[in-house]
């Protein structure tokens, strides 16, 4: 019981470091990095949405776009309006959105192809992703350690299915999917913490479906 009571502390603590150190500035770099691959006046669907702070921020700073979330453990106060889904089937037809993002939740997944391509059929065009590269032991348990102090208070399973940049682009290319842009150059960490946990460890990505890819066929340029 008392070693119980003491791991409890030891999470929420750092929980709350980690809240008052990353979370604020977290949410600001990727609203604005995210948003600005964005195109204006499209629908967005953030897949794994969270409380949907970070959409929430990107429509704030960009009225045009309209995002909504889907996420597998709904929670009871959302910024932007939200629906359950299991986790791979994604409750909306075909071409139902512009574009689908995936906001640091494809690596919480062991059916990433799947996931992917269920987005890219529910996309009328983009998919865009912010995730993490691994290319090293290195990588790999600074990754796992960084889910661990983010996401471990929160009860959120943990796979660290982190993948390199090879793997990643045999993703994309399976689901028929075309890079537009990659950035790895993501400022989430004050100096000195981003010589450890910034680093080339995450990106953000703009994707395009293929000419041919399902539903494709009635693109507007």
């Amino acid at each position: 019981m008392m070693k119980s009571s003491l791991n409890s502390w030891i999470l929420s603590r750092v929980g709350r470091s980690h809240q008052s150190l990353v979370h604020g500035r977290r949410v600001r770099v990727l609203a604005e990095l995210l948003a600005a691959n964005v195109p204006r006046n499209t629908s967005v669907l953030d897949i794994g949405c969270g409380d949907g702070t970070i959409a929430s921020a990107m429509q704030s700073a960009v009225p045009s776009i309209q995002i909504q979330g889907i996420e597998i453990a709904s929670r009871p106060v959302c910024r932007i309006p939200c629906r359950s889904f299991d986790g791979v089937h994604i409750p909306f037809p075909d071409s139902a959105f512009d574009v689908c993002m995936f906001v640091d939740v494809l690596h919480h997944t062991n059916n990433i192809y799947d996931v992917l391509a269920e987005a890219s059929r529910v996309s009328r065009r983009f998919l865009l992703i912010k995730d993490h590269v691994s290319e090293s032991p290195l990588d790999f348990y600074t990754l796992k350690f960084m889910d661990w102090i983010g996401n471990r208070p929160h009860g959120v399973v943990l796979p660290n299915n982190y993948q390199s940049r090879s793997q990643w682009d045999t993703y994309f290319a399976g689901a028929q999917l075309g890079l537009r842009a990659w950035q790895d150059q993501v400022p989430l960490y004050p100096f000195p913490y981003s010589g450890i946990f910034g680093r080339k460890l995450h990106f953000v990505a703009l994707l395009e479906k293929k000419p041919g890819a399902p539903n494709t066929d009635n693109w507007q340029c």
